[in-house]
Formats: structure tokens, C-alpha cells, sequence
């Protein structure tokens, strides 16, 4: 945290722009370096709200800045954070033709199932090693015309590990996250939140499975909800 000791910082600035001063070169020097440039955002970022880099999406973004929240993203995924108890990442993969032949093959649950299975869980695997998807999962056939509910189970896979500020060593904790996936326009939308209270109320925390999944349900429908979606220009004939 902190805290604004504004005359000792008076002091330090006027003591550093003094040094500047007698450093400086009179004449011709070379100027100093630029500081690091701010991580590079696809995304649009404007009035609050964050516009996905293919415009599929605009979502009121989640966090607050005055709460340590903050984004980042690729040209698929956007992850939000804040200090306190929020993970939210939202990932938009275009169906490639292969995809597209799978998915109106399978049908919604099976190609979303084989989508998630095959697709996601690698890379939760290659990144959490023990990671697994609960037996619990759910199909949602009126929800975005199809979308399937999974919850994972990420070994050492929590964002909010490094906050939690007990003295005594603990096994890392076992991070589950809801995970809410649909096609939309081409496109799987894959929205995924962490349980931030496994992991922050720890030894206080005594949810059952169903409670767990309820809350992460909600949470995931709510995002959904709160998104605005843009279909793509119609494609020209030649």
C-alpha cells in the first residue's frame, strides 16, 4: 500500500531536479532514455469498454483501475484482473474450415465437448500439470443456441495464489475455474472465471461442489450477458 509522505517527496524531487541540472549537458547531449512503452493492446479500449480487435465483441470492461484492475490480450484472448477477486479471460477463435465441418457435423454440445477437449485442455495441461475437467458439466441448448458449461481443476493454477499472506507453508491450492463456451458469427467464445474464494478464504471456505458451480454459473452468465455482440459484414460474391 502507499501512503503519500508528500514532504519527503518534495524533497527528493526538488534534490533530483537540482543533480539534473548540474548533469545536464549544456549543448548537443544525447537525451535520455525512454522509459518501457505500455504493453500493447489489440483490442480497442475506449469510454470504458473494451472492443475485441475483430470487433465480434464489446464488453463494459470488469475491473477498476482504483482496485488494481487491469487488461491485456492477444489478437484471441483478453484477460482482466484486479487485486481482489476477479479473473476474467474471454477467448474468440475463428472456425477454421475444418472446425466449421466439425461443428455442423457434431452438433453444438458434441463439437463444443470435442472443441474444449481437445483444444483448451492441452494447453491447461501443458501449463497446470494434473489439470482436469469435472464430470459435472452442463449444456445449456437455449443459452446463445447451444453453449456448454465445464469446470476445470488447475494444480498450482491460481491468480491469486501470490496474494494470500498466511505465515505458514500451505500446498499450492487446487484453482478451479467455470468455463462457458458457444459459437457466435464463426466464431467459439470461450469465457472463463477463476473461484477466487478457494483460494482467498481458504481454511474458512467450505462450499460444496453444487454451491461451487452455481457461483461460477452465475458469474459466467452474467459476463455473457453484459456482452454486446457484432456480426461481420456479409461476404462479397464475386
Amino acid at each position: 500500500m502507499k501512503f503519500p509522505v508528500f514532504s519527503i517527496l518534495l524533497a527528493v524531487n526538488l534534490c533530483l531536479a537540482h543533480l539534473a541540472a548540474q548533469t545536464a549537458p549544456q549543448s548537443g547531449g544525447t537525451p535520455p532514455a525512454s522509459s518501457t512503452p505500455p504493453p500493447q493492446i489489440y483490442g480497442k479500449v475506449e469510454s470504458g469498454y473494451y472492443t475485441s480487435p475483430t470487433g465480434l465483441y464489446k464488453l463494459k470492461i470488469p475491473v477498476l483501475p482504483e482496485l488494481g484492475g487491469g487488461l491485456s490480450d492477444t489478437p484471441n484472448v483478453v484477460t482482466f484482473d484486479d487485486d481482489f477477486n476477479t479473473h476474467i479471460s474471454i477467448g474468440a477463435f475463428a472456425l477454421s474450415r475444418e472446425l466449421k465441418w466439425e461443428f455442423e457435423t457434431r452438433g453444438a454440445k458434441d463439437f463444443l465437448i470435442y472443441f474444449f477437449v481437445n483444444i483448451v485442455m492441452p494447453d491447461f495441461a501443458t501449463r497446470f500439470p494434473g489439470a482436469t475437467m469435472e464430470d459435472n458439466g452442463a449444456f445449456l441448448p437455449k443459452f446463445q443456441d447451444g453453449s456448454m458449461m465445464i469446470f476445470t481443476l488447475l494444480p498450482g493454477g491460481s491468480v491469486f495464489a501470490q496474494r494470500v499472506t498466511l505465515g505458514t507453508t500451505r500446498e499450492p491450492v487446487v484453482a478451479k475455474r467455470g468455463n462457458l463456451c458457444f459459437v457466435k458469427y464463426n466464431h467459439v467464445l470461450v469465457i472463463s472465471t477463476e473461484l477466487a474464494e478457494r483460494v482467498l478464504e481458504r481454511s474458512t471456505y467450505h462450499k460444496t461442489i453444487e454451491e461451487e458451480n452455481a457461483m461460477l454459473r452465475a458469474r459466467l452468465l452474467d459476463i455473457v450477458g453484459k456482452m454486446q455482440f457484432t456480426a461481420p459484414p456479409p461476404e462479397t460474391k464475386n
